[in-house]
């Protein structure tokens, strides 16, 4: 009897001991290495190229990209803006896959990506140090949500906003542009659909923000990405009629940007667009007829203007050269175009 309980003794404790060693390697292991460094301070950081400032003389300039494949050229129209300098990526999930597809374009002194996903790391000196230093800045896309959750009115938006000050080309894809308007879709309550938001313009997954980061060109505009790839435009005609009202504004402005399409932006408001698909003009200088709470919107005459890789237009006047002009108009929750096609 005292054999086997002496036998069952050492096997209990031959079990805790291996237990315990396990559990200390772990220990000792988690903590070491940058990366989960870096996770505690809140974000992930990625280098590639010269770890050393470059100063350069970088040029203004603005990108909005619709999302789904990149645009190459106007990343490389970003490059040259910063001529040459230190070209900063910023996220709050994914990988640093943008620093070798643009390191490799040639003609940057650096790439370096952060993953930012918390406030804290938003308002973490290091990020703050790279990012004031940085020739040309990107917002990847995601999800806005994140962005606005984590990064709004921290060290990193005041950080964007002294960089616009100073000049710096900035860009963003998918939900990296819709952070760049004055008004913000920042789908706090997950996404909604042209059909969803046209029937009911209070829909509770309808939340709008405001003042993300400031850039004077985007002032009363609102933007969206993959526009008529995922049938957009009914949803930015409820976002404009929210916005006038619940604003009580008298003009309101959204853009509209198809996937694999970019716009670039000089400082005076001159614009082209390049790639595949349209960019879409919108404004209204007049209150919704009808936008109430489960109440199918009624919102007429909203004036579209579409240009492709031909056209151009310019912001501070609202006008465009080489496109489409139309309107469109929501009757009952139904959206209807003067020229039969809403895109």
């Amino acid at each position: 009897m005292r054999l086997k309980e002496r036998f069952k003794t050492s096997r209990i404790l031959v079990f805790y001991g291996i237990l315990l060693f396990f559990l200390f390697a772990i220990k000792c292991k988690s903590p070491s290495g940058p990366e989960t460094q870096e996770s505690e301070k809140g974000y992930f950081h990625y280098l590639l190229g010269n770890s050393q400032d470059a100063v350069t003389n970088a040029f203004p300039g603005y990108v909005l990209m619709g999302g789904g494949r990149d645009v190459d050229f106007a990343f490389k129209w970003m490059i040259d803006k910063g001529a040459g300098g230190d070209f900063v990526v910023i996220r709050a999930t994914g990988t640093d896959a943008y620093n070798s597809y643009i390191y490799n374009m040639g003609n940057v002194d650096s790439v370096e990506t952060f993953v930012i996903y918390s406030k804290r790391g938003a308002n973490n000196d290091f990020v703050i140090q790279r990012l004031i230093q940085a020739e040309a800045v990107f917002i990847a896309g995601g999800n806005q949500a994140d962005y606005t959750r984590f990064w709004k009115g921290t060290a990193l938006t005041e950080t964007l906003n002294t960089l616009l000050f100073k000049g710096i080309p900035l860009g963003g894809t998918s939900a990296g542009v819709a952070v760049l308007g004055e008004f913000v879709f920042s789908a706090l309550k997950g996404t909604v659909y042209s059909d969803e938001a046209l029937s009911d313009p209070y829909n509770p997954t309808i939340t709008i923000d405001q003042n993300f980061i400031n850039i004077p060109l985007l002032n009363q505009v609102i933007t969206d990405s993959h526009f008529s790839d995922r049938d957009r435009m009914g949803r930015l005609v409820v976002f404009l009629a929210r916005i006038m009202k619940d604003y009580e504004l008298t003009f309101m402005r959204g853009i509209g940007i198809d996937e694999e399409t970019a716009l670039m932006v000089l400082p005076d408001g001159s614009s082209e667009a390049y790639g595949t698909g349209h960019v879409y003009f919108l404004s209204t200088d007049h209150q919704p007829e009808t936008c109430d709470v489960g109440v199918p919107l009624t919102f007429r005459d909203i004036h579209v203007y579409r240009i492709g890789g031909n056209g151009s237009f310019h912001l501070s006047t609202w006008q465009g050269f080489g496109g489409i002009s139309y309107f469109v108009s929501a009757e009952k929750g139904n959206l209807v175009s003067s020229i039969g096609s809403i895109y």
